[in-house]
């Protein structure tokens, strides 16, 4: 169902409010308000990464404005598992309010920390385990125990007199998982006989039939491949992908390669891992980037960051020949990742600059060596029948993804009436059982570049867009203040639109001719005179190029 574009009503007495902020139709920037008795819980407040139609922008952020007038009414903001898509822009909304409790697990916490540091943000923090329940204002908290791609990650169970809500995070149902920690289902079972009024569900794999393949079954095809590698092998994954690194260090050791980690965030945050005991690094098989060097090219492996194609990471600038490492025949470069939607194009341009230096690469298109960390169509309908929701909200996920989860739903037995197809900003009341869409803030992307915040619109965006794709011509005028006459150019100037400027031959009378005729019908103001400009040179581009580019006339009064 759609939601009405209207701003919500007040809040009831004895009513939770649900706003999802971010993470419906896209694959990030995953944020939950639940508001009750006058305060407010956040569940994940993560970062969407950029897409090639928005140059320039570094991250986009959730939407704050709907808690911006309230900070001092929230009570923790609860972290269900350390992706950036979950955790990164925790930094942002701290610096509105920076002693907001940071709610989740052990590893959870240790990454946000890290993050947070860069920013000179010291949280307060709490620590929770699965099992436990503890009381965040008007909100009893239950944690549950889920199986996804990064160690530690939580499921939430929010209870109020209004009604229980279970929010999935990000999960899967790995039945023999890397950890031996399993999606606690039998604390689902428990929840679903008590009663779940609302179930929020991850739905990023919604459309992919059957189950999601075992993390174990990655591990042989790595050492394989590894044990076969004439040269050099190269590991482009999540830097959050301790699973992943730790099945890439096993195969290291086990065919007698030592191990370099490239890339800060990479680094940063296997070294937490590792520390807190997460990651199990063998003896002597780490070795420091500087001296990776200096060990034969047969006995090496580099694990790095920059498997979706982003172009600062270290994947993206060997395809570009602008890191140290100059991959080239007889290397073999391995994405161990999943494609985010959007990314495909830069990671395809990543994988062709790679091959083209003569690297074997391999990923998940050729070779078994990714599984993802989200539960597929069979997983979830488990889940329906184990809960028996009263109510459904799909999120985490593009529309497709959305609607494929619903009629999992609908499947199961959910009333058609009872499942939820939101946006960012629908809002959602629940009270006894019964939930029902009230209203629709009018939210939006956060752009964040360089070191600006917000500042950047999608106007702004469009105009980027033009610029690189269309190309940049100006024009400059002096005009007579008095009659309007012609005294000096039109001079025409462009960038990315021909290298020849004798091309503009053609399109100066038809300006001086506009301009004279402006000037006869008694038009004199400047800004008047620029709009005349721009269309008559707008016209004859899109005419003789079929071309747009942005147009910025100049009309000066002598």
């Amino acid at each position: 169902m759609q939601s009405p574009i209207a701003e919500p009503p007040a809040l009831q007495a004895g009513t939770l409010r649900v706003t999802p902020v971010g993470g419906l139709g896209e694959i990030g920037r995953n944020m939950t308000v639940f508001e009750y008795e006058g305060k407010l819980l956040i569940v994940d407040c993560g970062v969407l990464f950029p897409e090639e139609n928005q140059p320039g922008v570094d991250l986009i952020l959730p939407d704050f404005s709907i808690v911006r007038d309230r900070l001092q009414d929230v009570v923790g903001i609860v972290l269900t598992h350390g992706h950036e898509d979950h955790i990164g822009a925790v930094p942002y909304l701290l610096k509105l309010r920076e002693d907001i409790p940071l709610i989740g697990s052990a590893l959870t916490l240790a990454l946000v920390e890290a993050k947070l540091k860069e920013h000179r943000i010291t949280p307060y923090t709490f620590d929770v385990t699965e099992g436990q329940v503890e009381n965040l204002g008007p909100f009893e908290c239950e944690f549950v125990a889920v199986n996804h791609s990064i160690p530690d990650a939580l499921a939430v169970a929010i209870k109020t007199p209004a009604g229980v809500v279970l929010h999935t995070g990000d999960f899967k149902m790995d039945q023999l998982p890397l950890d031996d920690r399993l999606t606690d289902l039998r604390a689902f079972a428990r929840l679903g006989e008590a009663g779940v009024d609302l179930f929020l569900v991850d739905s990023t794999n919604a459309d992919v039939p059957g189950f999601t393949p075992l993390e174990r079954d990655i591990g042989p095809v790595l050492e394989s491949i590894i044990e076969r590698a004439p040269r050099r092998v190269i590991v482009a994954s999540f830097s959050s992908h301790v699973h992943r690194v730790q099945q890439v260090l096993d195969a290291a050791h086990a065919h007698g390669r030592r191990v370099a980690l490239l890339g800060r965030s990479m680094v940063r945050n296997m070294t937490i891992a590792a520390d807190l005991g997460y990651l199990r690094v063998p003896e002597g098989v780490l070795v420091d980037f500087k001296k990776a060097g200096d060990i034969p090219d047969d006995k090496i492996v580099y694990m790095s960051t920059g498997s979706q194609g982003e172009p600062m990471a270290v994947l993206s600038r060997m395809a570009n020949l602008e890191h140290q490492i100059e991959v080239g025949e007889g290397d073999t470069v391995i994405l161990a990742s999943s494609l985010i939607p959007g990314n495909e194009n830069a990671v395809y341009r990543v994988i062709n600059g790679l091959t083209k230096l003569g690297a074997n690469v391999i990923h998940k298109g050729n070779a078994k060596v990714h599984v993802s960390g989200h539960a597929a169509a069979g997983e979830l309908l488990y889940c329906y029948n184990i809960l028996k929701p009263k109510n459904v909200l799909p999120v985490h996920g593009e529309y497709r993804h959305l609607v494929a989860n619903q009629k999992l739903a609908i499947e199961t037995g959910v009333p058609a009436a009872n499942t939820f197809i939101a946006e960012d900003g629908t809002v959602i009341d629940l009270k006894n059982g019964v939930a029902t869409v009230v209203g629709q803030h009018d939210l939006g992307y956060v752009y964040v570049d360089g070191s600006t915040v917000g500042e950047i619109t999608d106007a702004d965006l469009k105009d980027r867009r033009i610029l690189g794709e269309e190309g940049f011509i100006s024009i400059i005028v002096v005009v007579e203040a008095q009659t309007g006459r012609i005294v000096v150019g039109p001079e025409i100037h462009a960038k990315g639109f021909a290298e020849d400027e004798r091309v503009f031959d053609a399109v100066k009378p038809k300006i001086s001719a506009a301009l004279t005729e402006a000037a006869q019908n008694g038009v004199r103001e400047p800004y008047a005179l620029q709009q005349v400009v721009r269309r008559t040179v707008g016209r004859w581009v899109n005419t003789s190029y079929r071309r747009r580019p942005m147009i910025v006339p100049l009309v000066i009064e002598a």
